[in-house]
């Protein structure tokens, strides 16, 4: 693919030629308009004004066939609402291997292989962005239709202590029978956050009725196991469907 750099250098010698001749044909003006003394001045002006329109025509002529030749087309349009983050360096889905689920299989990323995969950090006891973000999900799978059946949503608890396997087989299928809530232990939890960059800590002194703090950004990845989209929290139902959808299709 050739480089752009070419069609914005082209623009800004047009633009450059253009003042240039604007200043000439300004200078030219103000002589003629000095009166009998300026004569003389004015016919040796001439030569010189046109000899400079015609190098400055020539550069512009240039300048215009290199942008024609360039073949770069206007910068393109955003394909997608969510953050694009295709090849970064973090959030890799073998992170997950060796969680559990709350069905008691352990994960194996390699299973979800073919599907688009929506891996979202939380708890059970989150008062609201956490099922606020998984009724959303919700929604985004009756607006995928069919193609739903090829969309893996993992809720990945961030509260080990409390939300065990049992907890999560109660939560978590509430919002949509396919969901998988994933589970492990505090410090696989921790060192899988990390490689997510999930930011999480607890808040308030009681021992049982604490809440969290956590990043509230959900990850999409393509079939190929790829992580491609972080998705804010806010985004609506039908813009994440729009998105995963192009996932689908191998965009």
């Amino acid at each position: 693919m050739r480089s752009c750099s070419l069609h914005w250098a082209a623009e800004l010698f047009i633009k450059i030629v253009i003042i240039l001749l604007l200043l000439i044909v300004a200078a030219s003006l103000l002589v003629q308009r000095a009166g009998p003394p300026a004569r003389r001045a004015r016919a040796n002006l001439r030569p010189l004004v046109q000899r400079l329109a015609f190098v400055l025509l020539g550069i512009a002529v240039g300048a215009a066939l290199v942008h024609f030749l360039s073949g770069c087309a206007p910068p393109p349009e955003k394909r997608f609402h969510a953050q694009d983050v295709s090849g970064a360096d973090y959030g890799q889905l073998a992170l997950l291997d060796g969680f559990t689920t709350h069905t008691g299989s352990r994960v194996a990323s390699a299973d979800f292989r073919g599907k688009v995969v929506v891996v979202f950090f939380g708890y059970t006891h989150c008062p609201d962005v956490c099922p606020t973000t998984l009724a959303n999900l919700k929604g985004v799978m009756r607006l995928i239709g069919a193609d739903a059946d090829r969309v893996q949503v993992l809720f990945v608890t961030l509260d080990p202590e409390r939300d065990t396997p049992a907890r999560l087989a109660e939560y978590v299928p509430q919002f949509d029978g396919r969901f998988l809530g994933l589970f492990a232990n505090p410090d696989t939890t921790r060192q899988a956050a990390r490689g997510f960059k999930v930011i999480y800590r607890k808040v308030g002194e009681d021992a049982e009725n604490y809440g969290i703090d956590h990043t509230a950004d959900s990850f999409a990845y393509d079939p190929q196991g790829r992580l491609r989209l972080k998705i804010p929290h806010g985004m609506t139902a039908r813009q994440i469907s729009e998105d995963l959808s192009k996932l689908l299709a191998g965009q």
